[in-house]
């Protein structure tokens, strides 16, 4: 019975164990689900069922009929027009990370727009070229690409590959661009079987931080890699562990090589796109469309460089011939991708979390659902169609995506008229972009990277809030940039596992006590109004409890109650077996006013004896066959030594334990032995019913260990003590304690006081 009183309420009920729980309110019968009845609704089949899932893998039917003309259209136009001119130019960039000609990142910027009008259920990201999936892209190109000779020959191995020993630049690129193409495939393939699979689930596995400090190590390496097109050097590719280190050593050891007129351009284009992107950030409220800084620097930049005929006078890297229109699909080559398995594994994986956690944040904002194994199938079916048509592995990016939504788009028809523009720049005007330095392309790269950089400002942040998430963001940082992001993601993934394994098996456990003479029970270290009743530990353990962490479990309770309890098993069992011996050979003797002995000590032998015996000193102690009852706690004869303990009641808080496996549960119950064969009763408090079902299954209780142990909650087990034993000292006498029992309730400023109240019979005591 609950009577609320203001804000105090007072509570009156029986003190429950689990099992008296049990038997005064019956749980209903639940019928749990097989496997083989999910797998009849998995096959059923019906109308509703079937256009549920047409509209499921094809969302574009579902909204495209709602679509409000009048409200949206202009919107969408806007928005698809500025985020179509950023496409064409993140395209043309992100190709230079990919280390293919530029011309190749309108496709990577054409076909997953495309795709995903159709299959996609987000209505703001704009997907396409991301720089992180671009390097990735890039590392497994040079790492299955042979390096050009300074004349433009390929290595030996290379020539073998093609029985040519002179192929030229443009075999070279036909090369790269094919390694791109069946990553991207691969990967797509990946994520479409992931998404029929419904194992989207995989992405919670990359944490927030993991992701951040992924990605701002990924632009270390965007930096690092841009670099060469600044400064115009020939650099070696790298592609082993330490190879940004590598990097960096190539080109300060060739920096007097540097083309000043590049690096000048680059210089230029950057502070101007810094400061235009900061207005842009200032001003976003008032500004009806954010600077489109990028178009005006692209067609200036294009404009002086073919004004002023930059290639020749200057001999800077130009952008070069642009292919007008669609090249043919390409041909799966299985070759390629036995050797891109890893890589296709980990750019799908690292795609799929970045689109979808985007996603999820304007799907948040917007008040709109998202499908996360939808969102593999759009975005495979995206990689799978771009690599065919020579493009290379898509996502979303932030800067591209927030365009789109800060432009006013409403729905995915703002990404269909962005890949028309995409679309004009392929087939007509692309030829007006080859004067354009590959300078400005990585300057305009490294522009978008600003955000990815200021990354390194959550270290402050999450030091403050949380000291695991922030190792975990240094460590990914750390693994990234020197392994590399294939095998960095692997290492930070299994260190992101690591912590959480470290967290559970080396919990932080805790004694507690009775604040404020309440039914509430706190660390005893943090409150100074506490009570504690006297020959009562209570114990808490705030993490699952399983293999890797049961010998820390039993240490740290070992550590709370002050002793082992196997090592005062073992005295009582020596010194029983001595008082048997004595007494048995007459040499000892019981009288009403104590003992009587005729021997003034003990043999090493047996001592010896009884050492050798382990087994037997570990097993309850028998005393059936002497005359007397021991006192563990007084004098024994001879000047036996056993260590005195006063404790006689054991809680556990086991209301965070959520699982035990079969190892830390044979653990479990020889520590429970211990304490009930030297005559401490324990009592676990806090478990759900699964729990102590599981136990009952795993054959956990015996005549020592029964499943009466359990109460609902550490007040209902403290209030069972106290009416198990007989507290002749405590300072209320015999008739008080039948008459009264401490209730307590809250007061209205907050405090805590003492309420005398008349209960049922069941709680007196």
């Amino acid at each position: 019975m609950i009577e609320p009183i203001g804000n105090q309420y007072v509570v009156a009920r029986p003190v429950y164990s689990a099992n008296a729980f049990g038997e005064e309110h019956k749980k209903k019968h639940r019928y749990h689900k097989t496997f083989l009845d999910h797998l009849k609704v998995c096959c059923s089949c019906s109308s509703q069922k079937a256009k549920r899932i047409a509209l499921s893998l094809l969302p574009v039917a579902s909204w495209l009929p709602a679509y409000r003309i009048k409200e949206w259209l202009l919107s969408d136009v806007v928005s698809g027009i500025s985020t179509g001119l950023v496409c064409v130019l993140q395209g043309l960039a992100y190709a230079l990370l990919v280390d293919i000609p530029p011309s190749y990142g309108l496709y990577a910027a054409f076909f997953p727009i495309i795709i995903y009008f159709f299959l996609g259920t987000s209505r703001h990201i704009s997907v396409g070229p991301f720089p992180v999936l671009s390097v990735m892209v890039g590392a497994t190109v040079m790492r299955l690409t042979p390096m050009a000779s300074p004349g433009g020959a390929m290595n030996s191995s290379f020539n073998s590959m093609n029985n040519d020993s002179s192929l030229d630049d443009r075999s070279l690129d036909d090369h790269k661009v094919m390694v791109a193409a069946m990553v991207t495939i691969l990967s797509g393939i990946i994520q479409l079987v992931m998404g029929f699979l419904q194992i989207g689930f995989v992405v919670i596995y990359l944490s927030e931080s993991l992701i951040s400090g992924f990605t701002t190590a990924a632009a270390v390496h965007v930096l690092v890699s841009q670099l060469k097109f600044i400064l115009q050097l020939n650099v070696q590719t790298y592609t082993d562990p330490f190879s940004i280190f590598k990097v960096l050593n190539s080109i300060f050891t060739q920096i007097e090589k540097t083309n000043i007129a590049d690096l000048v351009t680059s210089l230029i284009i950057l502070c101007i796109l810094f400061v235009v992107k900061e207005i842009n950030q200032c001003y976003k409220a008032k500004l009806p469309v954010p600077i489109p800084i990028e178009l005006i620097m692209t067609v200036i930049a294009t404009g002086v460089s073919y004004g002023f005929d930059f290639k020749n006078r200057f001999n800077v890297t130009v952008v070069g011939k642009m292919e007008r229109g669609f090249q043919s699909p390409v041909t799966p080559d299985m070759r390629l991708f036995q050797e891109t398995v890893g890589d296709g594994f980990s750019i799908a994986i690292v795609g799929f979390a970045v689109a979808f956690s985007v996603a999820s944040v304007y799907s948040l904002k917007h008040d709109y659902p998202i499908d996360g194994n939808q969102e593999l199938i759009a975005l495979g079916v995206s990689n799978i169609v771009t690599g065919s048509f020579r493009g290379f592995a898509s996502s979303t990016a932030l800067s591209r995506s927030a365009i789109q939504e800060s432009t006013g788009g409403k729905t995915q028809i703002a990404g269909l008229l962005s890949a028309v523009i995409v679309l004009v720049v392929i087939g007509a005007i692309g030829f007006l972009l080859e004067p354009l330095q590959k300078s400005v392309l990585a300057a305009l790269a490294l522009g978008n990277l600003k955000g990815m950089l200021m990354q390194f400002t959550e270290i402050r942040r999450l030091w403050r809030k949380d000291k695991y998430d922030c190792l975990i963001w240094i460590m990914t940082f750390i693994f990234v940039v020197v392994l590399g992001l294939g095998l960095g993601l692997a290492a930070s993934v299994a260190f992101q596992l690591l912590t959480i394994v470290f967290r559970t098996q080396f919990p932080k456990c805790s004694t507690l006590a009775n604040v404020g003479r309440s039914n509430i029970y706190k660390n005893r270290k943090d409150y100074s109004d506490i009570y504690e009743q006297e020959g009562v530990k209570i114990f808490r353990c705030p993490s699952p409890i399983y293999f890797a962490n049961i010998n820390f479990f039993k240490q740290k309770l070992i550590d709370a109650v002050g002793f082992s309890p196997l090592r005062i098993l073992r005295k009582r069992n020596k010194a029983v077996k001595k008082i048997q011996k004595l007494q048995k050979a007459g040499l000892l003797q019981v009288t009403p006013k104590g003992f009587i002995y005729t021997v003034d000590g003990l043999k090493d032998s047996d001592e010896e004896m009884d050492n050798n015996q382990i087994e037997e000193l570990d097993q309850p102690i028998n005393t059936a066959d002497l005359p007397f009852q021991i006192d563990w706690n007084a004098d024994l004869p001879l000047n036996i030594m056993v260590p005195k303990i006063d404790l006689h009641s054991l809680i556990l808080d086991f209301s965070a334990v959520s699982f035990l496996d079969v190892s830390s549960m044979r653990g479990l119950k020889r520590i429970l032995q211990e304490f009930i064969r030297i005559k401490v009763d324990v009592y676990i408090v806090g478990t759900d019913d699964d729990f102590i079902e599981k136990l009952a299954r795993c054959e956990f209780f015996d005549d020592e260990v029964k499943d009466s142990i359990f109460f609902l909650t550490i007040h209902d087990a403290v209030l069972h003590i106290l009416m198990k034993k007989d507290y002749s000292t405590s300072k209320f006498n015999s008739s008080q304690i039948k008459e009264i029992k401490f209730d307590f309730t809250i007061n209205t400023n907050g405090g805590l006081r003492n309420r005398e109240c008349k209960v049922p019979v069941e709680t007196k005591f």
